[in-house]
């Protein structure tokens, strides 16, 4: 046995776990992490969309006034979002998922259900007009926001989303994606239903 040997076997066996612990940190640490971190992607993967919260709900919506989509004669402004519940569509021409919920919107403007109006998103003038000769125009309002500006003031992540105003200009909902027939019947309609309930026992 060697002078060293005698070292290490006369060496406190705590004092050995003490230098041990950190080279076990060194290496569990990314493994934790990574843990973690594939833990929050797996969250935000399998989580839905719509259900992201915004901001906004609850508040009067955001002071603004656009011109019409070109073709139109009726733009759309704040003002025109107060004394009767309303939706609004942010939409673009170039957007797959809005050519998705379209025929959703034809329906819903044909059951006169509730007032729908559009918000054009960074689109080409032409574009837009081209868009809405095609597919239908659902919308009684469609205001031209060609730089983005009003959709921001209202927290657009992307379009398309769909907001639900009252009555009294506040925004009360916010659905973000392609509406689908579920989602409009299970979770808009009747949101819009209790809404138009309340302004009218509010009327004197």
């Amino acid at each position: 046995m060697t002078a060293g040997d005698d070292i290490r076997a006369d060496a406190d066996p705590t004092e050995v776990e003490r230098r041990m612990v950190p080279r076990r940190l060194v290496f569990l640490l990314p493994v934790t992490l990574f843990a973690v971190l594939a833990g929050l992607l797996a969250w935000g993967l399998t989580r839905n969309a719509t259900d992201i919260p915004s901001a906004l709900i609850g508040k009067a919506v955001p002071e603004f006034s656009l011109p019409p989509v070109q073709g139109r004669t009726l733009g759309l402004s704040s003002s025109d979002l107060r004394h009767e519940v309303s939706l609004i569509n942010v939409f673009a021409s170039w957007c797959v998922a809005c050519r998705e919920e379209h025929p959703v919107f034809m329906q819903l403007a044909a059951s006169k259900k509730v007032p729908l109006h559009g918000l054009n998103y960074k689109d080409r003038p032409d574009d837009a007009a081209q868009w809405l000769d095609t597919m239908g125009d659902p919308y009684a309002r469609t205001g031209a926001d060609l730089n983005g500006r009003v959709a921001i003031d209202w927290g657009v992540y992307g379009v398309p989303e769909t907001f639900v105003v009252s009555a009294d200009g506040h925004i009360a909902y916010k659905h973000i994606g392609a509406v689908t027939e579920q989602a409009l019947n299970e979770t808009i309609l009747p949101l819009v239903e209790r809404l138009q309930t309340e302004a009218k026992e509010r009327q004197p």
